[in-house]
């Protein structure tokens, strides 16, 4: 029986982590967002490993929020696990652990970006609580439609609704 388990994104493997991302996204992403994760704190940036394989992985930052100074948020930059693996639910277990993290730090909410056009991560997002609070016009640059929505999960230490 496989067995799932999770590992840091460390200076040693993120060149792992931009393979993945090659081969997962339309979007490159420059050297600048492979530095931001190695200075992400510990737990908000992980590879996904099958039996001991890197076959996905999970990328948020941390960012206080401009009308509560002393409020945390975490974004979801990336999350991505390639297409072979993408049946063993590897991608939910991601989004737990870091919703079971961002709860343990007293993180005030989740958010993240989804193109317009994705129904299949909007529907997962959803299963996890998160919410459509805006849509973006034109924010990707080279991909079609260029809309996004803003997706959102406020969390609770007393309470985490998610499967």
């Amino acid at each position: 029986m496989a067995t799932l388990s999770f590992g840091p994104i460390t200076d040693k493997n993120v060149e792992m982590l931009r393979k993945i991302n090659l081969q997962i996204f339309p979007a490159r992403y420059n050297d600048t967002f492979y530095g931001d994760v190695l200075f992400t704190p510990r737990g908000y940036t992980k590879f996904a490993y099958w039996d001991g394989y890197i076959v996905g992985a999970i990328c948020c930052r941390l960012e206080s929020q401009d009308e509560r100074p002393h409020a945390q948020r975490a974004y979801i930059m990336t999350l991505g696990v390639l297409a072979p693996y993408r049946q063993f639910q590897i991608g939910s277990a991601l989004v737990r652990s870091i919703i079971k993290h961002a709860v343990a730090d007293n993180i005030d909410d989740i958010y993240l970006h989804v193109q317009t056009s994705n129904d299949v991560a909007l529907c997962f997002y959803r299963s996890f609580g998160f919410e459509i609070t805006e849509i973006i016009r034109d924010y990707y640059k080279h991909i079609d439609p260029p809309d996004c929505y803003v997706l959102v999960k406020k969390l609770s230490t007393k309470a985490t609704n998610f499967p």
